[in-house]
């Protein structure tokens, strides 16, 4: 998905998420939740965090992106989202996405992540840990 969103903005050869970063790329989630980062710095940590996230939630598939050029060609916005399961808890992960992403030398240095952390509560957690956090669920079901 995200290979199709940038195009010829990433290196050809770059076959996984890790591989389109750059050696010094920094990734960041301005909503991380408290027991995650909120910044990584380098290709290495991005994989060993990616590679923790597989124990959290199972990806089924991801959705078309909207990309969206800005005046400056090497950043890039794109709307996607994901979908699969948590693991420990069974329950639906349906999450929407916005991503900034800044390029050179066909590779990201910059992955600026949005995301909501009520999905991904309500997938690690369940809907009732959720519902009694936030007081209720009217409409998140």
């Amino acid at each position: 998905m995200l290979r199709k969103a940038l195009g010829d903005r990433i290196d050809r050869d770059a076959r996984s998420f890790p591989d389109m970063m750059d050696e010094h790329a920094v990734m960041e989630f301005p909503y991380a939740l408290p027991d995650l980062p909120d910044r990584l710095d380098g290709r290495e940590a991005v994989a060993r965090h990616l590679e923790g996230l597989g124990g959290l939630i199972a990806f089924d598939r991801m959705g078309e992106p909207t990309v969206h050029p800005t005046t400056d060609p090497a950043v890039v916005i794109i709307e996607f989202e994901g979908f699969g399961r948590g693991v420990a808890t069974g329950a639906p992960y349906d999450q929407r996405y916005i991503s900034v992403i800044r390029t050179e030398n066909g590779r990201i240095v910059l992955y600026r992540d949005y995301w909501n952390p009520i999905a991904v509560l309500r997938a690690t957690k369940g809907a009732a840990f959720v519902d009694a956090l936030v007081g209720g669920g009217a409409g998140h079901e």
